[in-house]
Parts: structure tokens; sequence; C-alpha cells
């Protein structure tokens, strides 16, 4: 008995060592100036507040839904420095997993890109027409796997189509059009109000979670 106590301790205290070392990369990093490319990743936990000033906790920037994906540039003893969806901020390090993973496993999806257009609001049609889509590619294949793995068959096969609908998460919205044009956003208490502008339509999202669109007026 006293063995197998006596290896379960050692083995803690090495799980606490491999965290403490992983920290301590990122106090060097941050200080030397090193880490534009971050070696290391996190998950978040449980649905976490990016915050552009970790010293003014009024200055969030979004919410980052639980179980995804971040880039650690930074770290103290309560906040981790990340990127999330090409912003970067601040969020609290108990919402976090840190994991050290090398580049060649990191994945990004192409997004599409247009250009800026002024909007405003008005009735939303039955269904927005998607945005342009490219002609499939031998490339297409591999973003197909990648949805269905990540969503499923059925939905894989609507985002694959550039169709989106009403309850849908942004990074549904993003894997079906792409990342908007613009994002106009309002925080008010602990909700999150957007208008995401596309080159022909207004999407409004809340919490996350796709509202409504509507046609963008010229």
């Amino acid at each position: 008995m006293v063995t197998i106590l006596l290896a379960a301790s050692f083995y803690s205290v090495q799980a606490q060592e491999s965290r403490s070392g992983i920290l301590d990369d990122l106090e060097r990093n941050k200080t030397t100036g090193q880490a534009t490319q971050s070696a290391f990743t996190a998950t978040i936990k449980s649905a976490t507040r990016l915050f552009e000033d970790k010293n003014d906790l009024t200055s969030v920037i979004t919410v980052i839904p639980s179980g995804s994906e971040v880039d650690v540039l930074g770290a103290d003893s309560t906040y981790l420095r990340v990127v999330f969806d090409d912003i970067e901020g601040f969020i609290l390090k108990r919402h976090a997993v840190i994991r050290q993973t090398p580049m060649s496993d990191r994945r990004d999806i192409p997004a599409s890109e247009s250009t800026e257009q002024s909007v405003s609001l008005s009735q939303p049609q039955s269904q927005p027409q998607p945005q342009s889509q490219p002609q499939p590619q031998p490339q297409q294949a591999s973003r197909f796997t990648y949805l269905e793995n990540k969503y499923g068959t059925d939905l894989a096969s609507r985002l694959i189509a550039g169709k989106i609908w009403k309850g849908i998460s942004g990074e549904m919205v993003r894997d079906s059009w792409g990342k908007p044009v613009k994002i106009n956003r309002v925080i008010s208490g602990n909700t999150i109000k957007e208008e995401w502008i596309y080159k022909t339509t207004w999407l409004y999202i809340e919490d996350d979670v796709l509202m409504t669109w509507g046609p963008v007026q010229r």
C-alpha cells in the first residue's frame, strides 16, 4: 500500500512539473518577445470572455465557446494571452487546458475575402443567397472531411454547399461562408450582439447564435 501511495505521489508531482514547465516557457517567450508563431495551444474548458486589456474587465471583445482551440502567446499567474479567430486578447488561465502542439499539426481552414460594404438593417428574406462559392477543387474533398469530422455528414453537406440557418453558431457560419468583411459588436451586460457584414448580406448574431439576416442595402 505504501508503494502505491508513493508511486501516485510521484506521478502527481511529475504532472505538476510538466504544466509548470509549459507556463515557464510561455513566460520566457513573453519577456524575450518570442512566440509570434505559438508552439502552444489551449482548449477552452468552459465559455470564457476574451479581454482586450486584462486590467480592464469591461474590455470584453467576445465570448470564446467551450471546446474552442486558441493559440497561446504568453501567460502570468492569472491570465493567458491568446489568439482566437485572428483576435488577440486575454482569458482566465483556469478556463483553459494548455498543451504543446507541433506546428505541423495545426490546421487553418481558408476563409473567403470580400470588399468592405456599408450596411443598413432591413427585414430579412426567407433564406439568403449563399455568398459566391469557388468552383470545386481537389482540396474540396479534404475540406468536406474536416467538416464531416467536426459536424457529421448531414451538417457538413449543408455547410460546404454554402447554406446557413437560424440557431447555428458563429463558427458554423464561418465554416460555411468564411470570415465576414466587417463585424459591428455591442456588449450589453452579459449579452454580446454582433452584426456580421458580408458582400450582399448582413447577419445578426447574439451570444454566438445566428438569429436572423437580411440583404445589404446599396
